[in-house]
């Protein structure tokens, strides 16, 4: 494993917005989803730097490229009665993996999660991709087999609101 010294994990800004989404579509063809992806970079900039703010991301960069980012938001546990973060997607490009910057985006999430007093970070991973389960649980993750997500894509929100 290489460690890059010149390794920067920082927030995301708007002039990110463009290289960011390049990434995410990067994300989409690693997942072989790139056709789920519909979305642009300006709504991804909105989302991130606009009132309201739904999102945020922290970038990794070397020599000043950027090469790996994390996005969440925050949700809520009422059982703990606790903020907490999710991690909607992590995705280092493939020829900086396996040099500590997944793990160098992971601690300063957890570095947010605990500054904001969070009591979980969560974050779900396809049951196919067995070396980022075996990444997660190196790094103190549990995987709950017994849950499963739910999920109401937009035509069907429309339906289930008009019941």
């Amino acid at each position: 494993m290489t460690f890059h010294n010149d390794l920067i994990v920082r927030f995301a800004k708007p002039s990110d917005s463009a290289v960011l989404f390049e990434l995410i579509q990067g994300l989409a063809e690693y997942e072989k989803l790139s056709d789920a992806v519909t979305g642009n970079a300006q709504a991804l900039k909105d989302h991130l730097f606009s009132e309201p703010k739904y999102i945020e991301a922290i970038l990794a960069e070397v020599s000043g490229k950027v090469v790996g980012f994390a996005l969440f938001f925050h949700n809520y546990s009422t059982f703990l009665t606790k903020p907490g973060i999710y991690l909607e997607d992590l995705f280092v490009l493939p020829e900086y993996r396996r040099q500590g910057i997944g793990k160098a985006l992971l601690t300063k999430l957890a570095k947010i999660a605990l500054e904001r007093h969070c009591g979980r970070l969560e974050w779900s991973v396809l049951d196919w991709n067995v070396s980022a389960q075996k990444f997660y649980r190196s790094m103190g993750a549990d995987i709950l087999e017994d849950w499963r997500i739910c999920r109401v894509s937009e035509a069907a929100i429309t339906e289930l609101a008009n019941q």
